[in-house]
């Protein structure tokens, strides 16, 4: 009987000492696999996970590896259009994620103003982030419901916020996040007067980026297509037999890598010199 009783008491203490340290949820993951996460919400891709992504990177550049080199019967050529195949879902997947930013930049301002109207008819801020899921953009209504969902199942409003700006990860976002999370902490009456300039506010950027970038979308098109000639070229010269078989010696393979170092370095520069800049997320 004494050993029951020690043994409980020496459980009971034991629990009670646990309770003080913070038990780890997992691996955090690294600063790589953040970043691909948040792309991947940026696009709207919430349920694919990064190593997803990887595997789609690996299937393309192995099936672009076997398909040129069946037929060119050339491992350099292979592999170089192995690497670029490799970059396609991360291109594809960041014009997803450009696109996106486009058509919900022109649905903030909308945005904005149901949540005003909602506050000086009178409803709290849980309700009136909520019926955004019903008279919000068809395209926001879900991250929306999702809150409405969190919210009625925690009762947390900080925590269904942080959870629906993780799902929604745009930089207007984040600022209407943080603005309702602190009039709903601290209080305050100017929430109306702030919604109001910030919809002006999205509204006037949203034209003139709208311009600038009409002005501005032939530098990039320019890039596309100027580092996309010398790799159909190479792709036409390696249907003749003669011609690619020059690739596979050592003078050929600098050849084909001072070519793709040369064609990545152009494209950045043209991409960064007549692309807008981002808006930065500083309020994640």
């Amino acid at each position: 009987m004494g050993v029951v009783v020690g043994l409980l008491l020496g459980a009971g203490v034991w629990c009670l000492w646990w309770s003080w340290w913070e038990t780890p949820s997992g691996r955090r993951p690294g600063v790589r696999t953040s970043r691909t996460r948040e792309l991947l919400n940026q696009a709207g891709l919430a349920h694919v996970s990064p190593s997803a992504l990887l595997g789609a990177t690996v299937a393309a550049a192995s099936t672009t590896a076997v398909v040129v080199l069946a037929a060119t019967r050339s491992p350099a050529v292979a592999l170089c259009f192995a690497a670029l195949a490799s970059l396609a879902p991360r291109a594809v997947l960041r014009a997803r994620s450009r696109s996106r930013q486009r058509a919900l930049r022109a649905l903030w301002p909308d945005v904005v103003d149901h949540l005003a109207s909602g506050v000086r008819a009178g409803l709290s801020l849980p309700e009136a982030v909520a019926q955004l899921a019903e008279r919000g953009p068809a395209a926001l209504r879900e991250p929306f419901a999702q809150f409405a969902r969190d919210f009625r199942a925690s009762g947390r409003f900080g925590d269904s916020l942080t959870a629906l700006k993780d799902r929604l990860a745009d930089p207007v976002a984040d600022r209407i996040v943080e603005a309702l999370r602190i009039t709903h902490d601290v209080g305050g009456r100017d929430l109306g007067r702030l919604l109001r300039t910030l919809s002006a506010f999205l509204r006037d950027d949203l034209r003139t980026r709208g311009e600038l970038e009409a002005r501005q979308s032939w530098t990039v098109n320019g890039a596309r297509v100027a580092v996309a000639g010398p790799w159909l070229v190479l792709a036409l010269l390696a249907t003749r037999p003669g011609a690619v078989g020059a690739y596979d010696s050592p003078a050929g393979v600098w050849v084909l890598i001072a070519g793709a170092a040369c064609s990545f370095a152009a494209y950045r520069v043209m991409l960064r010199v007549g692309r807008l800049p981002a808006e930065v997320r500083v309020l994640r």
